[in-house]
């Protein structure tokens, strides 16, 4: 065999190759793809459109049940959307916090209390008092000091709604009711679920 007939074969073994992997590769995306969209697609679509909403109805629910609501600087709004005990002793607080102003809000450092190495830009200064034990709660820590709490809170921008928890220990089961705070916030009691 000459070299012209060698460089022939080769490159037309190459061409049959890269044919074989255009097909083969169109076979696997190209070709089913669109069977699987056109028919169950209306279906589908039709599925997701009457599940959609009920998902989004439970989950707007939960997210908008505010049972506390506290007004702070700049347009600043804590929410409180639970308080929840637990079986393990602990009691969780969950919220927002939005910023319903029209420029992002940054003196976040006031809500980390006197914390300033273990958890910077958190919510370590949340306290819950019960009034009826008369007893002060802070916000539990780890064997290195980090709050069980959010942290990152540097800059809320404008019209943003930021999660954030913070977690106690849990006040005596005969309490149902506490005074939640945050500095800079106003002090909100709380009901207590579990």
């Amino acid at each position: 065999m000459s070299i012209r007939q060698m460089a022939k074969a080769r490159g037309g073994a190459a061409v049959a190759v890269a044919s074989v992997m255009a097909l083969a590769l169109a076979g696997c995306g190209g070709g089913e793809q669109p069977k699987d969209s056109q028919k169950p697609a209306a279906s589908q679509s039709q599925g997701a459109a009457s599940q959609k909403p009920a998902p989004q109805a439970s989950n707007s629910g939960a997210a908008t049940e505010v049972i506390a609501t506290s007004q702070g600087a700049s347009g600043i709004v804590l929410e409180i959307n639970s308080a929840t005990r637990d079986q393990d002793g602990y009691l969780t607080v969950n919220g927002q916090i939005k910023n319903t102003g029209s420029i992002p809000f940054g003196n976040t450092a006031p809500w980390r209390g006197d914390e300033k190495t273990a958890s910077p830009a958190s919510v370590a200064g949340a306290t819950v008092v019960d009034n009826a034990g008369k007893k002060r709660y802070y916000v539990l820590r780890d064997t290195e000091g980090r709050c069980a709490c959010t942290t990152g809170l540097v800059i809320i921008k404008a019209g943003e709604s930021v999660p954030f928890f913070a977690q106690f220990p849990a006040p005596p089961t005969s309490t149902t009711e506490v005074v939640f705070g945050l500095p800079t916030f106003a002090a909100t009691p709380i009901k207590i679920s579990g």
